[in-house]
């Protein structure tokens, strides 16, 4: 088994370290800049620009590859890859170059969805920020984001690299998607995408075990499946074991409209579906090895679990670690659904505030980081799979090629179709890697699932305050205990603790000022 050259080569993140992510570079690319044509048209020179940038933890090339890392993508002229500064540095001499304005970047990272809004709400600003489908989609809700202007989707202009190289399958959630009526796209320009499966041992799991969401809570497992520390993806397990027999139905799989019903049934958050997706999870919980939200890939590769929940780009990285030391795992998507998810770009009303120079290199750091050879810089740094396709450019396609088509000497390979993403074909003739058949579970099926997979890929939604509250309040009950299972003795023993130490904090607080009567006000009192 193989990952292809992109493993033989290691890669940023496989060479360094087991443990996290290194980041990759530059491509030696004669592209030509146009200083008079921009997302926002054309722009005379003027004062600096400030630009806050927030983004995901080592989720953007830094460049400082060493030369034996250049990746040739071959029959293709200029093509050779190779890293020397960071993507950001980039940029700012791109932007001063294309548009005659300089630009300075203000760059910081957030671990967590929840760790930006929280950064937002105690006052940090940014101009652009790269959260998760459903924080964009909260934000959409809340009115906090800038509009991309029209000129952003303007596929005549050169630099518009984002709309003119989308994938069309992309393209058609962001439009379809809506929030208030108005779609992703009014917003948010994506970044990376994937779904969500299960990475196994396949010499201790089973294909056909792996392939259903039923395997997170089956006891034969027990002790040796890990779950997702958060409430929507742990979520959405359980309803995928909740509705399996509906979701595997001849109604629902021979019906036209699956795509629909599935998202139906994965969205529903009444009273109901609810109490009886918490006694799931709580089978989960009692089977799991453990939440987590990081581990999982660690645990995987050095053997403490078979099988993790996991995101497909952490996935990827998870088996190219563990190939390191000759043990192979693999990736399945379960049939009854799975979660296609996004990292998108967008713009915060309070830090554009109006401005058009700040709004324009916003779009253009979009627009940089959507040019077919930034796309393959920072998929090989993070692994994950850009949802840029390329348009009138194969760089990406002859980058995904490069990663995991088969030597001309390999035995036992595979017409492996990817042409639903690069043209919207899937029977198109250019765009089908002949890789080795084992990468029918392994990297590339998790980094461009087949058509099968897209055909039960659907978004979860944003829930409104109602359902959030109600999600949340079951994810208490799961994560710590739930009172209401709490008998009158449970709660008379509880009361019972309470006064004792209220007693004992009372009598101690008494002596303590008996014996200075000072000492309980000093903290009121100025040094």
């Amino acid at each position: 088994m193989t990952a292809g050259k992109r493993f033989r080569l290691l890669g940023r993140r496989a060479s360094v370290t087991a443990a996290a992510l290194i980041m990759s570079g530059t491509m030696i690319l004669n592209i030509p800049l146009n200083a008079s044509a921009s997302s926002g048209g054309t722009t005379d020179r003027g004062e600096k620009v400030t630009l806050r940038i927030a983004n995901w933890e080592e989720y953007i090339d830094e460049g400082d590859w060493d030369e034996e890392e250049i990746i040739e993508l071959e029959d293709r002229e200029n093509t050779s890859i190779l890293g020397e500064n960071s993507m950001v540095d980039d940029f700012e001499a791109w932007y001063l170059e294309t548009y005659g304005v300089e630009v300075e970047v203000e760059y910081s990272t957030f671990g967590s969805n929840e760790d930006l809004y929280n950064q937002m709400t105690l006052g940090n600003e940014f101009d652009l920020v790269c959260p998760s489908e459903y924080m964009f989609m909260k934000l959409i809700a809340e009115e906090r984001l800038q509009p991309l202007s029209e000129a952003f989707f303007d596929t005549a202009v050169e630099e518009n690299y984002y709309s003119r190289g989308v994938s069309d399958y992309i393209r058609n959630i962001f439009d379809t998607n809506t929030i208030n009526g108005e779609p992703w796209s009014k917003y948010a320009a994506g970044y990376m995408w994937g779904t969500t499966g299960i990475v196994y041992n396949p010499d201790e799991v089973s294909r056909e075990d792996a392939s259903h969401w039923a395997i997170l809570a089956d006891p034969k497992y027990r002790g040796q499946v890990t779950i997702k520390d958060n409430v929507r993806d742990s979520y959405f397990a359980a309803l995928g074991i909740l509705n399996e027999e509906e979701l595997l139905s001849p109604g629902i799989l021979q019906s036209p409209n699956r795509l629909e019903q599935i998202a139906d049934w994965m969205n529903r958050t009444d009273e109901e579906t609810v109490e009886k997706a918490e006694d799931i999870l709580k089978e989960m919980k009692d089977n799991a090895y453990s939440f987590e939200s990081d581990s999982g890939k660690a645990d995987m590769v050095t053997g403490k679990v078979l099988a993790n929940y996991q995101w497909s780009g952490d996935a990827v990285y998870t088996l190219d670690q563990a190939e390191i030391d000759d043990y192979y795992l693999a990736y399945a998507v379960p049939e009854e659904c799975t979660n296609v998810w996004f990292d998108g770009w967008v713009m915060l009303k309070d830090g554009i505030d109006g401005d058009a120079a700040k709004q324009q290199a916003a779009e253009a750091f979009m627009n940089f980081m959507s040019r077919p050879d930034n796309v393959v810089r920072n998929m090989y740094y993070i692994g994950y799979t850009s949802v840029i396709a390329g348009g009138e450019s194969d760089i990406i396609y002859a980058y995904a090629d490069w990663c995991y088509g088969a030597e001309e000497d390999a035995e036992d390979t595979m017409e492996y179709p990817v042409g639903f993403f690069f043209s919207g074909d899937n029977e198109d003739p250019d765009y089908v890697i002949t890789a080795e058949s084992d990468q029918a579970d392994r990297q590339l099926f998790a980094q461009y699932p087949p058509q099968d997979v897209l055909e039960r890929a659907v978004v979860m939604q944003y829930f409104d305050q109602e359902n959030n509250e109600r999600i949340n309040r079951m994810w208490v009950n799961v994560r710590c205990f739930d009172l209401t299972e709490l008998t009158w003795a449970d709660w008379a023993k509880i009361g019972g603790v309470i006064l004792a130490a209220a007693v004992a904090a009372a009598v101690f607080v008494k002596r303590d000022t008996l014996r200075n009567p000072f000492r309980v006000f000093r903290r009121n009192q100025p040094e």
